[in-house]
């Protein structure tokens, strides 16, 4: 499970250093792909292979679905970190997600998250107080 929030830089070649705590659950090679509001997500080899078995599960006949496994797929990139834990995150990946030197990466469960520091900042501003007034069920048996 990717937990916790991480400062790393990109370096000149594009590459980020994977946070400790990620380091075993990633040793084995990452997928990184388009995520929602303009960030990375990174799943390890193994977590994508599981969401593409739910992924080919989408009916082919359904616009949204078809429209939404076209950019998340075309973004896909698997990795393999070095042995100094870099992994190089793609150009493509890195303009569409506004990448700057200063990166913030967070854990979000199955997946971790890059972002780049300013937009995750702002982000977080305008979350948290939704966050803290949320009054009802969001997601079912949680609180």
């Amino acid at each position: 499970m990717f937990l916790g929030t991480y400062a790393p830089k990109l370096d000149e070649k594009g590459r980020i250093i994977l946070p400790a705590k990620f380091r075993d659950e990633l040793a084995g090679g990452v997928v990184m792909t388009r995520g929602q509001e303009h960030c990375i997500y990174v799943f390890s080899t193994r977590e994508f292979e599981d969401l593409h078995t739910k992924i080919r599960q989408a009916p082919v006949t359904s616009k949204q679905a078809r429209d939404y496994l076209r950019v998340f797929l075309s973004g896909a990139s698997a990795e393999t970190p070095d042995k100094q834990h870099r992994v190089t995150v793609p150009a493509s990946l890195r303009a569409y997600a506004g990448l700057s030197r200063d990166l913030t990466v967070i854990g979000a469960g199955s997946r971790a998250e890059i972002w780049d520091t300013e937009a995750w900042e702002a982000y977080l501003a305008e979350q948290e107080a939704a966050f803290a007034d949320t009054a009802e069920e969001v997601i079912p048996g949680l609180f």
